[in-house]
């Protein structure tokens, strides 16, 4: 049995459930929406998922900035703003190997979803293009 929860789940298990509950709620009051909204708005909703960044394409661009300025400001000004890039890097760690790190809360209230909360709504679309495209 492994300890380290994995990586479909990481992110959600260490959410707040009401956060879950709520970006739950808003794919499905979406996809509830895109039900009469007709083929080509369900492709255009598709083509936006497709660019939607997930929590951990986020969570990568807040520590590479995050980085990449204590870097620069150690170089500048002071060596102490190491201390950036070290902690940077260590919660960067920390969310690899168990989901969470301090920017997790943050982002997730922001409503920054999982791949795989993005999939199921990919998913429900395609099958509500698949129902509303007449077969040939």
């Amino acid at each position: 049995m492994s300890v380290l929860p994995s990586t479909v789940e990481r992110v959600p298990l260490h959410t707040a459930p009401e956060i879950n509950e709520r970006i739950r709620r808003k794919t499905d009051e979406t996809v509830l929406r895109m039900r009469s909204a007709g083929p080509e708005r369900i492709r255009a909703r598709l083509g936006e998922l497709d660019r939607e960044w997930d929590i951990e394409r986020a969570i990568e661009v807040n520590a590479a900035t995050v980085g990449l300025i204590g870097l620069g400001l150690s170089i500048g000004v002071d060596r102490r703003f190491l201390v950036l890039p070290v902690a940077v890097f260590s919660f960067l760690l920390q969310h690899a190997v168990q989901g969470w790190c301090p920017p997790v809360p943050v982002l997730r209230r922001l409503g920054f979803r999982t791949a795989s909360e993005i999939e199921r709504e990919r998913d429900a679309l395609r099958a509500l293009l698949a129902a509303a495209t007449p077969v040939s």
